[in-house]
Order: C-alpha cells, then structure tokens, then sequence
C-alpha cells in the first residue's frame, strides 16, 4: 500500500474522529469518494499495521502511531496553507488542494524550514489551528536560535496543548511557548515561564479574554496570547 495512500486515510480518520468519536467506514468512503469496500480493505490493512483500532458496524480510531503520523501531516497540510496563502499569494480557494498534494513529499527539514519562515503560526487561512511541532524545545525562540541547519533535536517526551484547551479550575505546567523572543519576554514579564503551574479559572465566550492563575496572582490574558501557551497535558503522560 502507497504511504500516500496511508496517509490519506490517516488523516482523513484524524478528522472524523475528531469530530463524531470514531470514524464510520460510510464516512471515511464519503471523504475520500470511493466505495465503501475498499475502505473495509484498507481498514483491516491498516489495523493490520497498528495504526489504527477497526472494529466493523463501529468504525475506525487511530492508535498512538496513527495519530502521530496524521497529526504530522495536518499540520504540513496547514503550514503549506499558509506559505501558498501569505507568500505565493494563491486564492484562499485553491490552497487546500494544492496543499493535499504537497503534504505527503515535504520532509521534516522543509516542514521545519517552512514553520520558521512563516514564522511559527497559529492558524491556517481557514482558522484551524496549527499544532506546535515535537521538537524538544521550549520556544520558537529556541528553535530558530538553533539555526535553520540544525534540525537534531530531540523529539518532545510529553503530549502538550494549549492552555486554552483546559477548563476551569484545572491545572498544568507551561511546557512550550509558541513566539519569539519578544513573546516570551512579554509573557514572562507576567510571570508566564515555562515549568510554571498555571490554572485557568475563567474563559470568556466568543474567544474573548481568559482569566489565568499563576503564583497566587489573576491575570486576564488576550485569547491569541493564550492560545500560544502549551501545557503538559493532564491526561496523558506521552505523545
């Protein structure tokens, strides 16, 4: 089987699953505009692997494998979006096509290269968030201090989120701050640094202000600031 191939159906289970808890072999057919046999075929290929868990009548979800490899290529797919977006100045129309043929040739370097240059966003043209890559560091600061050549760092140990994925009154500590430096100067003249605990006790409807607890002090931060902080998630130790 193709990775191409792979890497469509991972992606394509990725974001069903995301939105309805499995993904149903009608849906996944539906998405990719074959027939619903071949996906069974595929299905029983790919649990096969260990990429994904099938069960038939229930439907497909990825394993810990699986989602790493199509969260990989979503956010190629997104960064792509961008650069044929903001850089090559495609209509907003056309980009997620031509980024669905780019997504499974681009290497880790160009994807890298690619987050650098546009540097580091938080959302497609779309407004779908772009998730942090794995890399073992703390900043995009530290990243692009690294230099463009030197992509050998290690992989991140833990799975991390946005603080604004929490919801009130939970708690994590600050793994990874997605800016440069003057984004991690301003959140840590608030006390925002990583390895700090943080709670979220408030988030404002309509992606308005959110109301953070850190060192016995309330902070009321603006969303896209926020949204750029990434936590040791609560709920799982690994990626």
């Amino acid at each position: 089987m193709p990775q191409e191939q792979i890497e469509e159906y991972l992606e394509t289970i990725y974001d069903l699953e995301s939105r309805d808890g499995s993904a149903k072999t009608t849906a996944i057919a539906k998405c990719l505009k074959v027939a619903p046999a071949s996906v069974t075929e595929v299905l029983r290929n790919l649990s096969g692997k260990g990429l994904i868990t099938y069960e038939p009548y229930r439907g497909a979800t990825l394993t810990g494998e699986g989602k790493k490899i199509a969260g990989t290529i979503k956010r190629r797919h997104r960064l792509l979006e961008v650069f044929l977006t903001d850089v090559l100045k495609l209509n907003r129309e056309k980009v997620h096509d031509e980024a669905c043929k780019m997504e499974h040739t681009i290497s880790s370097d160009t994807e890298n290269a690619l987050c650098q240059m546009l540097a580091a966003p938080a959302h497609c043209p779309h407004g779908s968030p772009i998730a942090p890559c794995d890399k073992g560091v703390g900043s995009c600061a530290e990243c692009d201090g690294a230099g463009k050549a030197d992509m050998a760092v290690a992989a991140r140990n833990k799975k991390i989120i946005p603080i604004t994925d929490l919801k009130p009154d939970q708690k994590g500590k600050i793994a990874f701050i997605r800016g440069d430096c003057k984004v991690v100067q301003r959140l840590s003249d608030l006390g925002l640094t990583l390895g700090t605990s943080v709670a979220i006790l408030k988030k404002t409807p309509m992606d308005g202000p959110v109301e953070i607890s850190v060192r016995r002090t309330k902070l009321a931060v603006d969303h896209a600031i926020a949204e750029n902080i990434f936590i040791e998630s609560p709920n799982a130790g690994g990626p």
